[in-house]
């Protein structure tokens, strides 16, 4: 049994949020991967009898993987400095940029690169939902 790392700090972002933040960039990528694995997924060929009776219903799909993204986007947008530090901090933990003994430098280092473009840099992370996980666990939250 892992033993939990004695922590000396204390999280703005809980831990709760960022599983909610896992689950919904979880989702987007079972998304992208789906589309992946099907190549040419909405090219479809049609004789012209079946062409005029086609209803295409991909707009619907297409919308909720957008929806996801647009509710993300807004999630992370919504946080304060400090909790959008430590969400990209975590991932930096996660993908191994820094590790958890390095906390406290990973965070400065992400609220001295802050921007309005935080959630565009993180949603641009392929393996975004790993490596927050992987950050929670390095640092024992």
């Amino acid at each position: 049994m892992q033993q939990r790392r004695e922590r000396e700090w204390e999280l703005s972002i809980g831990p709760d949020t960022v599983r909610l933040f896992i689950l919904k960039a979880k989702a987007l990528s079972a998304a992208v991967n789906e589309d992946y694995a099907d190549g040419a997924e909405h090219e479809i060929e049609l004789d012209a009898e079946s062409h005029a009776n086609h209803h295409h219903d991909g707009l619907a799909e297409e919308s909720s993987e957008n929806l996801t993204e647009e509710e993300l986007r807004e999630l992370i947008n919504d946080l304060n400095v400090d909790e959008a530090a430590e969400l990209v901090a975590l991932a930096w933990v996660g993908r191994g940029d820094y590790d958890a003994t390095e906390w406290a430098d990973a965070v400065a280092a992400a609220r001295d690169r802050a921007n309005k473009r935080t959630a565009k840099y993180l949603l641009g992370m392929p393996l975004l939902a790993d490596w927050l996980e992987e950050g929670l666990e390095a640092i024992g939250a």
